[in-house]
């Protein structure tokens, strides 16, 4: 019954698809044919006529148009004639506000620079509203570029957090997002309880213009502003992290057995008598990935790296996989999870609990003794995982010789050390090639059962976490080449080569330490990891090392093979956590379509039409997630050290600017010493050095020196931290 029942479910499917394909074959026709250079601005009429197709009916094209004009493709001029977008000095994109009233334009094509968008000219378009801007001073691509907002496409912000403040008769909400830099207005009516200092969830009923506020209603308290929790909250409420499923989803979770059946294990190979283990972190739930590793009668390492096979249960275009693209990854906010699948399944039958069957797509790589996959075999799997072994537990046995672990797991001590050895030489690999290492400190933050944080320390990653990255890394490439050469459409994971600009300015800086790079015109990576090389150890490390990261592109996910610049890899993907990122299970569906033949011309078609669009939403979340897990920390850092006003601690000089100087402590917390606050001379800041100079005694701060600070303020609601010199 269950069977016929998906059986329906997915025939509707299919025919959703097949619309949907016919549809962007059209699009791609039509803006094949204004791409024509004979091609000029034609009206309605003009436009039926000259795109001649008998087949082709007019409520077809109209369809069509109004989808490209949604997506900003193509725009009507004041004639009322069609015409191409690209072709007529404007650029599509997605704004990035600014707290002081300007934006940038961030375009859809990655070709193009970021665009200067001055505040009379952002027409009403906020943070992260897709619009059209047309050019309106310098050239496209160029740093003196200016535009103004002609058209916006879509809304970002329908519903934004602050905190609300009340007024005589009326009360306005200041958004949390300071790249939002408007206040929205609410009238006395729309208050909804809201009073002083309380969190709100504001929902926009008129959108700003030239010289007028948004005006809101309040539509959700969150409580006040100082209140346990009411902080998490506001941040999953900005980024739309939504913590409950709708019910179809949770509906359809339920239908999924808990166990896995004969009849699946039947079909696949079987890896169940395997020494198969996973070491995740110590509050894990969602066990993706696990691993296993033999030495073959050459001497050459055969590593298992098996899979949970999410889409297994998860398929394309049921209310489960729509909701997964919607949040398109797992966001983790320190004492919670906000999951991309329903618990059942993420905690359940996806994940590779110990000693369960449970489905896998598995990677095996024959790998020799210098680093080299030799051979290798993808297929579905079943396995039972004899371990769930931790990071922390693996550590003491690998690094401290830990006797009671050691008795505990005597069976699998020898496959930890051959573990070891196989990290050490494909890191070794890696680095030959030129990979960037960045040495960055984590932070690990400690809550009580009332959300406070009483702990804050840096994150130690110690031999279990790099032997798990690399193993991941190696079948991610893997994977990825294995596709490429199959020419089948795929979600790649690629990191751009870095701009040439950017990279002169982090030359310029560097400088003032000694160091320098070469080659900046087509610079390889080798070049920055030798830098990191350098300043291993060194006080400017840390400092380096970030703007380093700053002077690079971001990683994105992309329908095209473009190559992983920070790892110096052809060929990269992500295929190795398919439970917590939409793309790793997108591929899966690919793969696991290639190994069955399944592939066909109407397939490819059909993933042709949605892969970059599904790369796109990706990227999205991804970036929402990061920037949600960044707001966090910082929140719970400033709340930290909230009760440490008036402590002295020891520091270092992670940043100069012309306002004051940034200082971290030994704890990863970093805050400010405004330069009003330096009240033993008056300081100049030195651009060209980055230093700080008094003007009278010709004291000099710089980047890397030591400090010694007191706490003078924190502000939660703005995540700073103030301190001054002792």
């Amino acid at each position: 019954m269950r069977e016929k029942k998906i059986e329906k479910e997915r025939g509707a499917i299919a025919l959703i698809n097949t619309e949907k394909e016919i549809n962007t074959e059209l699009k791609n026709k039509l803006l094949d044919f204004m791409r024509e250079d004979a091609y000029k601005p034609l009206s309605h009429n003009e436009l039926i006529r000259a795109f001649q197709d008998n087949s082709l009916q007019v409520s077809e094209l109209d369809g069509v148009l109004n989808s490209l004009l949604e997506e900003g493709s193509i725009i009507i001029t004041r004639k009322n004639k069609y015409g191409l977008t690209e072709k007529m000095n404007m650029v599509v994109g997605r704004i990035q506000g600014n707290k002081k009233g300007f934006g940038f334009l961030i375009p859809d094509n990655k070709d193009h620079r970021d665009l200067f968008i001055p505040a009379e000219n952002l027409n009403g378009a906020m943070n992260d509203d897709r619009v059209i801007v047309r050019l309106t001073a310098g050239e496209l691509g160029t740093k003196k570029s200016e535009g103004e907002v002609i058209r916006i496409l879509k809304r970002a912000n329908a519903k934004i957090v602050g905190t609300f403040e009340s007024g005589k008769g009326f009360g306005f909400v200041i958004p949390d997002d300071q790249r939002i830099y408007q206040d929205i207005f609410v009238s006395k009516s729309d208050f909804k309880g809201a009073k002083e200092g309380y969190k709100v969830v504001v929902e926009i009923t008129r959108w700003p213009e030239a010289r007028r506020n948004p005006e809101g209603v309040i539509v959700e308290l969150l409580g006040h502003k100082d209140d346990t929790g009411t902080d998490i909250l506001s941040i999953i409420r900005g980024h739309n992290l939504p913590e409950e499923f709708p019910s179809e989803v949770e509906k359809q979770s339920e239908k999924i057995p808990e166990a896995v059946s004969q009849e699946d294990i039947t079909k696949r190979r079987d890896l169940r008598d395997k020494v198969i283990i996973t070491i995740d972190g110590e509050d894990a739930k969602d066990l993706d990935d696990a691993v296993s590793l033999e030495i073959l009668p050459d001497g050459d390492y055969l590593l298992g790296v098996h899979i949970a096979d999410v889409s297994q249960y998860v398929f394309e275009n049921s209310y489960l996989d729509k909701e997964a693209i919607k949040r398109g990854t797992s966001v983790y906010l320190i004492d919670r999870v906000v999951p991309m699948l329903p618990k059942r399944l993420s905690n359940g039958i996806c994940s590779l609990n110990p000693q369960l069957d449970r489905l896998t797509l598995s990677c095996d790589m024959e790998i020799d003794r210098k680093g080299k996959v030799k051979k290798y075999e993808i297929y579905e799997s079943v396995i039972k995982t004899k371990e769930r072994m931790t990071y922390e537990n693996v550590n003491k046995i690998l690094a401290d010789s830990d006797p009671v672990l050691a008795e505990r797991y005597g069976s699998l001590l020898n496959t930890f050390k051959q573990m070891e050895e196989l990290m050490q030489i494909l890191n070794k690999k890696r680095r030959l090639r030129g990979s960037i290492n960045f040495e960055f400190e984590e932070t690990k933050i400690i809550l009580d059962e009332k959300g406070k944080p009483i702990e804050i320390k840096p994150y130690e990653r110690g031999i279990s976490e790099r032997i798990i990255e690399e193993f991941m890394l190696v079948c991610n490439e893997t994977v990825a080449e294995h596709m490429y050469w199959k020419e089948t459409p795929f979600i790649y994971r690629v990191h751009e080569d870095p701009d040439a600009e950017k990279l002169q300015a982090f030359n310029e800086f560097i400088f003032n330490f000694g160091y320098h790079l070469k080659g900046i015109a087509e610079i390889h990576p080798k070049a920055l990891q030798q830098l990191t090389d350098q300043i291993k150890g060194s006080k400017e490390e840390r400092i380096i090392n970030t703007l380093m990261l700053r002077s690079l592109k971001k990683a994105r996910y992309t329908s095209e093979s473009m190559g992983h610049f920070g790892l110096a890899a052809k060929y990269y993907c992500h295929f190795t956590s398919p439970i917590r990122r939409y793309p790793d299970l997108m591929i899966h569906r690919i793969i696991k379509e290639d190994i069955h033949g399944k592939l066909n011309e109407k397939r490819l078609k059909h993933y042709y039409s949605i892969i970059e669009d599904i790369a796109g939403q990706s990227s999205i979340r991804e970036r929402a997630a990061d920037e949600a897990e960044r707001e966090l920390e910082d929140l719970k850092k400033a709340e930290y050290m909230k009760d440490k006003i008036g402590e002295e601690y020891d520091g270092i000089i992670s940043g100069v600017t012309s306002f004051g100087m940034f200082v971290e402590l030994e704890n990863t917390i970093e805050g400010l010493v405004h330069m009003s606050n330096m009240e033993d001379d008056y300081y100049q800041f030195d651009e060209m050095h980055y230093m700080l100079i008094g003007e009278r005694r010709r004291r000099t701060f710089r980047i890397g020196d030591s400090v010694r600070i007191k706490v003078l303020n924190a502000d939660i609601a703005n995540r700073t931290i103030d301190f001054s010199l002792v």
